[in-house]
């Protein structure tokens, strides 16, 4: 099916993933993967998941813990190991679409023209001297989770 792995996709793929525990009946990773692969070619609402790849929670929170514990970064990493290793990595591929939407100052909380933030009306301002934010996942993990919300 479109969006879905085949074989030799899911044969390099399947050693990289987190074993499943013992315990009830679980969705295998196989299915879960295209599910997952599925809302992120399609854009669609996670709740418009089809029913053949399980329940859109059980998709949703795979899909997170894989983020928590690293299975997104150790899949890109070994991906771009074996291809660079084959002399097969595009470089130009793996860099995310910077666009910019432009919002107005209200929206980022910069309020009217001339207006002053201060803390009180902005709880979340950063306090004088302090760093300026930064993350900790990668262009490429950010890029997929903002596509879950």
């Amino acid at each position: 099916m479109r969006y879905e792995l085949n074989e030799r996709q899911w044969r390099a793929l399947e050693p990289l993933l987190p074993r499943q525990g013992r315990g009830g009946a679980r969705k295998d990773h196989r299915t879960i993967l295209n599910g997952i692969l599925w809302r992120l070619h399609t854009g669609a609402p996670l709740r418009d998941l089809p029913s053949r790849y399980g329940p859109w929670q059980t998709v949703y929170d795979r899909f997170v813990r894989w983020r928590k514990d690293g299975t997104w970064l150790r899949l890109m990493r070994t991906l771009q190991t074996q291809l660079a290793e084959r002399d097969e990595l595009d470089m130009s591929i793996l860099f995310v679409d910077s666009s910019v939407v432009r919002a107005s100052r209200a929206a980022a909380g910069g309020g009217q023209k001339g207006a002053q933030a201060s803390p009180e009306t902005t709880p979340w301002a950063a306090p004088e001297g302090a760093s300026p934010p930064s993350s900790t996942l990668p262009a490429s993990a950010m890029a997929a989770f903002s596509a879950w919300h």
